[in-house]
């Protein structure tokens, strides 16, 4: 049973999010500059939710969810799984890099390193620090896959 926990946590915590609509977006500014929201609706096409479950060095792995908002913030979720049952929480906003198609985080707390990320087909490709695509045979386990919520009834496996 015990070997059976991390995922059914992983599953619980999925169902929990196709259930309801998370609300990730901090409130815009009453004082917000149109200047700066310099994207269309076509390149917003990433934005949304996504989940993963990354590798780590001493922990079973490391769940991952991170929000992409319209109004450039973002949150992201991590557990170190097998670690902990913490729920560590970051936020702040993040840039859109158009000619890479890339997307870097960057924190609020001073000193955090923010993530970066290649855009895939409804996925978050992780990069390393030099921001360069992880290869290998662990290269499949820095992805984020992006939650799609639907209104359609859900397709059941037999």
């Amino acid at each position: 049973m015990q070997k059976f926990k991390p995922q059914l946590s992983l599953l619980l915590l999925a169902a929990t999010f196709a259930v309801q609509q998370p609300a990730w977006a901090e409130p815009e500014a009453a004082g917000h500059d149109p200047a700066h929201a310099h994207h269309t609706a076509k390149e917003h096409h990433w934005l949304g939710v996504y989940n993963g479950f990354l590798p780590c060095a001493d922990c079973a792995g490391i769940k991952t969810q991170l929000g992409l908002n319209k109004n450039g913030s973002y949150i992201l979720m991590t557990t170190f799984s097998g670690r902990s049952e913490r729920e560590f929480v970051e936020k702040g906003k993040f840039t859109w890099d158009e000619k890479k198609n890339t997307v870097t985080l960057m924190p609020k707390k001073e000193g955090a390193v923010g993530n970066q990320y290649l855009i895939g087909n409804n996925m978050l490709m992780q990069l390393d620090s030099a921001g360069i695509l992880y290869t290998g045979k662990l290269a499949e386990r820095y992805v984020l896959r992006r939650n799609e919520i639907t209104e359609k009834e859900p397709a059941h496996a037999h």
